[in-house]
């Protein structure tokens, strides 16, 4: 089994991401996803604070209405610039548009069905953590204790459009907002002549059409230890595939690593053996959610909660195992040179 031998490295953030994302969307992107048609038109970007690659075959200049719609979101979303998002978490209450209300309403309503393993209200943590603004720290317990009181989505407050938040508390919907993307993406190719697109949304992957020659697309895993190469292989057909890693953003202290995936019931940085978690699902925003929330689960829970709820399916490498739940089994291939032991889940 290969061995993940971490890189000596004190920090690794999106600042990083962005350099060597920059560099890789430079290459193909048969690389990450294999076939389609002859190439009609593509963009590169950046939006949501990550590269994005688009390409589609047989549309009329669709990527500039896709790249456009990336950019209004990010616009409205993000946490951290003068979004829709950003003023409901300076004035504790604001007006939202009905885009950033879609994602939001959506958002808590898939924390109240995750019980504690995502939750939307998370913000003030990532804040205390540095992973924000980049001044990492590990915040003390008691201080951290006092933080899990502002994580409870179910006490944000909506009144049609109006959304209002507890004292303190403060929205991030960065764990969403690319599986949200992907799936309004999706209705603009249902709207165009488009016959076939592969958009990367930053981990997020959006799968749309048919190739010419109906066989699947294929599309590689990231290796922890080694992002810019790939562990292992998915074919599947149309759909989104959205991936959350350690390896994305983390800082070391006193030799111990934390990572920018936290824990909402404890504030702190999940730390329970899981490596990354890839999810395949018609719907982006349930992909892109359930990313997180089942790498905060773990291998052991995921695989419970995979037996009651249908939608999804996924791929979970920890530091002993890799995890293929029955709908990707037969069609997940370990690239040459990886072995894992190997564990099949079935509902």
């Amino acid at each position: 089994m290969k061995k993940f031998d971490y890189p000596p490295v004190l920090c690794y953030d999106e600042y990083m991401m962005k350099k060597i994302f920059s560099i890789l969307l430079c290459i193909p992107i048969l690389l990450i996803v294999s076939g389609c048609a002859p190439k009609t038109d593509e963009a590169n970007f950046f939006a949501m604070d990550t590269a994005m690659s688009l390409k589609v075959w047989g549309g009329d200049n669709v990527c500039a209405a896709l790249e456009d719609r990336a950019h209004t979101l990010d616009g409205k979303l993000s946490s951290a610039t003068e979004s829709e998002i950003h003023t409901l978490n300076e004035n504790g209450t604001a007006t939202l548009s009905d885009d950033t209300l879609a994602l939001v309403s959506r958002t808590l309503t898939l924390s109240n069905e995750l019980k504690g393993y995502f939750d939307p209200t998370i913000y003030p943590a990532v804040l205390e953590w540095g992973f924000i603004d980049g001044k990492y720290h590990v915040p003390d317990d008691a201080w951290l204790d006092s933080l899990t009181s502002l994580i409870d989505g179910s006490r944000v407050k909506i009144d049609g459009n109006t959304v209002t938040l507890p004292a303190g508390f403060k929205l991030d919907l960065g764990a969403a907002a690319k599986g949200y993307l992907a799936d309004e993406c999706r209705d603009i190719l249902d709207d165009s002549d488009a016959d076939c697109a592969v958009l990367n949304l930053g981990g997020t992957i959006l799968l749309y059409g048919e190739k010419p020659d109906k066989s699947p697309f294929k599309v590689g895993v990231a290796d922890p230890d080694n992002p810019a190469n790939y562990f292992g292989y998915l074919t599947c057909r149309e759909g989104v595939v959205a991936t959350s890693g350690g390896y994305e953003r983390y800082f070391e202290q006193d030799g111990k690593r934390y990572i920018h995936i936290l824990d909402p019931t404890t504030a702190k940085p999940v730390d329970n053996g899981t490596l990354s978690v890839t999810v395949y699902s018609d719907d982006g925003t349930l992909a892109d959610v359930l990313s997180t929330a089942l790498f905060v689960m773990g291998a052991q829970k995921a695989s419970d909660y995979y037996k009651t709820h249908s939608g999804f399916d996924y791929v979970i490498l920890t530091d002993d195992k890799l995890y293929i739940t029955e709908g990707l089994y037969d069609d997940f291939v370990l690239n040459e040179g990886y072995t894992f032991p190997i564990v099949k889940v079935t509902r």
